[in-house]
C-alpha cells in the first residue's frame, strides 16, 4: 500500500511537471502516428503477399502490433525515464541522496519519474489492439479479455524487471548510456508473433530478453490461441525474474560508492 501511494504522489508530481510543456504533447502524438503508420504499411505490404504468417491472420498480427505499441507506451511513460535516471545517478554518484530516505531504495528509483505525455503510445496501441479484435471472425469473449488484460500485466512487470537488471548494470560499469538504443532495436522484434524466428533466437527472445512472454503471450489470450500451460510458464518465469531482480539489485547496491562513500 505504501508503494501505491508512493506511486500516486510521483503520478501528481510528474503530470504538474508536464504539463509545464505541453508542446511535448503534439511530439509524443506525432512520434505515436508515424509509428502505427509504419506499422501498418509494413502489416498491409506482408499480408499484401500471402493470407497468413505462422498461421497469424492480418487482424491477429495488428493486435500483437497494438500490444507492442501499448507496451512501448508504458516503458516509455514510466520504466525507461526511471532506469536512465538511475544509471545517471550511479555514474554521478548522486544516488546517495535517495538511498538516504526513509522508503524502499527499489521503488523509489522505479516510481519517481512518470513521462505523462508518452502515454499516447498507450492509448494508440490500445486503439489498435481494440480495432483487431473486432476484426477476428470468431469475436472475443469476456475471458479471453480478462485473460489478455492479466498478461498484459504479467507483460509490463517482465520489461521492468528486465530494464531494472540493466539499469543495475550501472554499478559496475560506467558507461552506460546506450542501454535505451540497446532496448528499443530490441524491442522492435516484438511487432512479430514470437514464432517466426528460428528456435535459437524464439528462445533468446523469450527467456534472456523476454519480448516473447510480454507480447505474443497477452495477444494470443485475445485470439483464442493461447494454452494454459503456457500461461503456468509465464507466470513462474515472471515470478523467478522478479525474485532475481530484487536479489540482483541489493547485490548492486552492495557495490555502490557514491560521493559519500
Amino acid at each position: 500500500m505504501r508503494s501505491l501511494r508512493l506511486a500516486a504522489v510521483y503520478l501528481r508530481l510528474g503530470v504538474l511537471n508536464e504539463m509545464q510543456y505541453r508542446a511535448n504533447f503534439f511530439v509524443a502524438m506525432f512520434q505515436s502516428l508515424l509509428s502505427v503508420g509504419v506499422g501498418l504499411a509494413v502489416l498491409a505490404l506482408v499480408y499484401s503477399h500471402t493470407a497468413t504468417l505462422n498461421g497469424w491472420t492480418k487482424s491477429q498480427l495488428l493486435v500483437i502490433l497494438g500490444v507492442q505499441i501499448l507496451l512501448g507506451g508504458v516503458v516509455h511513460t514510466s520504466i525507461q525515464p526511471n532506469m536512465e535516471r538511475l544509471v545517471d545517478e550511479v555514474r554521478d554518484g548522486k544516488l546517495d541522496f535517495l538511498l538516504t530516505k526513509p522508503e524502499d531504495a527499489q521503488a523509489l528509483v522505479s516510481l519517481r519519474v512518470v513521462q505523462i505525455w508518452e502515454a499516447v503510445d498507450i492509448v494508440s496501441g490500445s486503439a489498435i489492439v481494440v480495432v483487431g479484435a473486432l476484426r477476428i471472425a470468431h469475436g472475443v469473449g469476456v475471458g479471453h479479455a480478462l485473460a489478455f488484460v492479466a498478461l498484459l500485466g504479467l507483460g509490463a512487470l517482465l520489461l521492468y524487471c528486465f530494464w531494472l537488471i540493466l539499469a543495475t548494470g550501472s554499478f559496475w560499469v560506467v558507461n552506460m548510456g546506450y542501454l535505451a538504443e540497446l532496448f528499443e532495436g530490441v524491442y522492435q522484434t516484438g511487432r512479430w508473433p514470437i514464432g517466426v524466428y528460428p528456435g535459437w533466437l524464439r528462445y533468446s527472445m523469450t527467456y534472456l530478453v523476454p519480448i516473447g512472454f510480454a507480447v505474443t503471450v497477452p495477444a494470443q489470450a485475445l485470439t483464442s490461441r493461447l494454452h494454459w500451460g503456457t500461461v503456468g510458464i509465464a507466470i513462474g518465469f515472471a515470478a523467478a525474474l522478479a525474485v532475481f531482480t530484487r536479489w540482483f539489485w541489493r547485490v548492486g547496491l552492495r557495490h555502490y560508492s557514491g560521493a559519500s562513500a
